[in-house]
């Protein structure tokens, strides 16, 4: 089985760090942030062998640019697959309005 190179983008990791310091910070629970920080991470790597697994998205502007979201928790890893990589774009809340959030990227 070869393995997809995964490269995560600046903003993916400003949204990650969003996630942790809100988590940290707001709900006042730094255990709980470093946990789901790691989930997070953890399931990116996951992304090296068979990132095709998550569907794409519905939603026309995504699945015009083969946008796919991952589930973690409640947040999504939005990435596309292109040249035998994958390249992990945001990480949102899922409850959000994703598709109004990417396109201001």
């Amino acid at each position: 089985m070869s393995k997809y190179e995964v490269f995560i983008s600046e903003r993916a990791f400003r949204d990650m760090d969003c996630i942790y310091r809100y988590i940290a910070d707001t709900l006042q629970a730094p255990n709980a942030a470093a946990s789901q920080y790691d989930r997070i991470a953890d399931a990116i790597l996951t992304l090296e062998t068979m990132p095709m697994r998550v569907k794409i998205m519905d939603s026309a502007p995504e699945k015009k640019k083969r946008l796919r979201a991952m589930i973690i928790d409640n947040y999504s890893v939005i990435f596309t697959v292109r040249n035998g990589a994958v390249y992990v774009s945001r990480v949102l809340y899922s409850s959000s309005d994703i598709s109004n959030r990417l396109t201001g990227q």
